[in-house]
């Protein structure tokens, strides 16, 4: 199994002035966490960290201080996350036809989690991990005056890895460059080219580190995970 792993971004929301990957968590940086449950997965064969050249030299640092397995190749990503994906999948390696693609903020999924998807991966052309909304959700208008109140057995919390098939996705981001959609996830692409999406259950503990609150509560899931 293919993975490319997002890591293009900056921490602009954890009020950071560099990639937010390189910081710190347990003496690692973020995206160790990430490469170290790549590593341990039973299905994943080859990583591609797509990134900003500006990172290249503190990513090869940290991959020699993993001394991994597996090979990681460095792909250069785009302004967006969705750029940064298509230029992922033009970098996997030829006859490639399954992907998996993981959020380098999700650093606390586990090597499990990756292999669940990975499995299912074969049974269907395209899913995403997530878990069952357990707020209740309010849709609100420009002045924030409650619209709807859905029903939250219907609502599930969209995480990363999410995998597909490459050709499909492909042909989803080429259609969503043709037509100038802007998504957050690559299943926005594949459910608006009316493909399929399966849902796998995803990990509680599976955050995305997006603020500096986000790191306390992941170290502290990682202590007791480690512990």
């Amino acid at each position: 199994m293919y993975l490319l792993i997002p890591a293009a971004g900056m921490g602009r929301r954890m009020k950071s002035d560099r990639n937010k990957l390189l910081l710190s968590l347990l003496d690692r940086p973020l995206i160790a966490w990430t490469l170290l449950a790549a590593e341990a997965s039973r299905h994943i064969d080859w990583i591609g960290l797509v990134g900003q050249p500006a990172d290249w030299e503190d990513f090869q640092q940290i991959l020699a201080g993993l001394s991994l397995s597996k090979p990681v190749a460095f792909i250069q990503g785009g302004e967006t996350r969705q750029e940064s994906v298509y230029n992922g999948l033009q970098g996997l390696p030829e006859g490639a036809d399954r992907v998996l693609i993981h959020d380098g903020a999700r650093c606390l999924a586990t090597p499990e989690l990756l292999d669940r998807c990975a499995e299912a991966l074969h049974h269907c052309p395209g899913l995403i991990a997530a878990i069952p909304v357990k707020d209740t959700i309010k849709i609100v208008n420009d002045q924030k005056i409650v619209e709807q109140t859905p029903n939250r057995n219907y609502l599930w919390a969209a995480q990363t890895p999410q995998g597909f098939e490459v050709q499909l996705l492909k042909d989803c981001h080429d259609k969503g460059r043709q037509l100038g959609w802007e998504v957050t996830d690559d299943a926005a692409l594949f459910e608006a080219c009316n493909l399929p999406v399966t849902i796998v259950e995803g990990e509680e503990t599976n955050l995305k580190v997006t603020t500096p609150v986000d790191l306390a509560i992941a170290e502290f899931i990682l202590r007791q995970r480690l512990a």
